[in-house]
């Protein structure tokens, strides 16, 4: 898909509303004419909405590229938000669970930021933020993450050589202290939204009719999606449709047993909600390079596909709100294998070997 870019200036008002006010006017001397741009992406792909006040231009991603990457942001200097979002992982460490500067280890596993920007209800495993402005602030200050202050962060960077000309082309800022916590979160946010899977994975490929499936890989997609009376349904398509193999809603997939909703040991999306209900129920993930962001659930319980696969198979364990579509599958090896096989067909390498998406540093 051809990539559509048009000159775009951000209005100066909507973008220094948290800023400081000027004691010299120190960045003038760089121009601030931003380019707008709208990701490639797949055909199949809706083109996703962005915040007015956080419009994606080129300065903007690029900024927030070198931030992602930056150690500037953690306490000790260690760390970087790419410390718990590796493109090799496809923006997930590979961790059951990640451990920040101090060494704690948190309870959740990293989510794949891959096609973050189609998340509209709810970040994070358990939907507690609504846009990735929100999400990007966080991290610093959590003690289990990144342990630092946002007044820190921001001094640092007014005093870098760096960064204070890049927000000068990314936001027109007139002078370093304008730099902000929330114009920094602006430019994360732009470079996440950036990151979305390209049309070269095989089952892209297969819909532009330049690739085929095999046999198994056959009978896997047609399980997946029930289009076969004849074959076992493996009930996926409902939690995991195409084109991004995800939905922006909540599930108890039965991964632990709870005899009231009140017995998850962690909430989930109920803890952010206050509705029972929603005890135990986790956002259902984006199965798009689903092979490379092992240990897989939200705590990284299951190590492969197969224990996936096993645990669907088996039905999962009973609470009063396990989904309804989480059945015993009396799936056989052989289907199993055609499964996983299909589940690969969904993995793009393009993107984690994109320089775009790699660290500047």
């Amino acid at each position: 898909m051809k990539k559509y870019s048009v000159i775009f200036v951000i209005p100066f008002l909507i973008l220094s509303c948290f800023c400081e006010p000027c004691d010299e006017q120190d960045l003038e001397m760089y121009p601030y004419n931003p380019e707008y741009f709208i990701p490639e992406v797949p055909p199949t792909f809706p083109q996703f909405e962005q915040p007015e006040d956080n419009l994606m231009t080129r300065e903007g991603v690029e900024l927030g590229r070198f931030l992602f990457y930056d150690t500037i942001l953690s306490g000790d200097g260690t760390m970087s938000c790419s410390s718990c979002h590796l493109p090799s992982g496809s923006f997930t460490d590979n961790l059951a669970v990640s451990t920040g500067i101090d060494g704690v280890a948190g309870t959740r596993s990293s989510m794949s930021l891959l096609n973050s920007a189609y998340f509209f209800n709810g970040l994070f495993w358990d939907g507690r933020v609504s846009t990735l402005e929100e999400q990007a602030l966080l991290p610093v200050e959590d003690p289990i993450e990144l342990h630092n202050k946002w007044p820190n962060v921001e001094n640092k960077l007014r005093e870098s050589d760096r960064y204070p000309k890049m927000f000068r082309e990314a936001f027109g800022i007139v002078c370093r202290e304008e730099i902000t916590k929330e114009l920094a979160a602006k430019a994360i946010a732009q470079f996440e939204r950036s990151l979305v899977s390209s049309p070269n994975s095989k089952w892209d490929r297969v819909l532009a009719n330049v690739d085929a499936f095999t046999d198994q890989e056959l009978l896997g997609f047609d399980m997946f999606f029930d289009v076969n009376d004849q074959l076992k349904d493996a009930e996926c398509n409902h939690c995991h449709n195409a084109p991004l193999f995800g939905v922006n809603e909540y599930f108890n997939n039965g991964l632990d047993a709870a005899a009231t909703l009140d017995d998850f040991e962690d909430l989930g999306h109920g803890m952010v909600t206050g509705i029972n209900l929603d005890n135990g129920k986790f956002r259902a993930p984006s199965l798009r390079n689903i092979e490379l962001t092992a240990p897989y659930m939200h705590d990284g319980r299951f190590a492969t596909l197969e224990e996936v696969f096993d645990h669907y198979n088996s039905g999962g364990h009973l609470s009063p709100n396990r989904d309804p579509l989480i059945l015993e599958l009396g799936f056989n090896e052989e289907e199993k294998a055609a499964m996983i096989a299909f589940l690969k067909t969904l993995t793009d390498t393009s993107i984690v070997n994109n320089p775009a998406y790699q660290s500047p540093f």
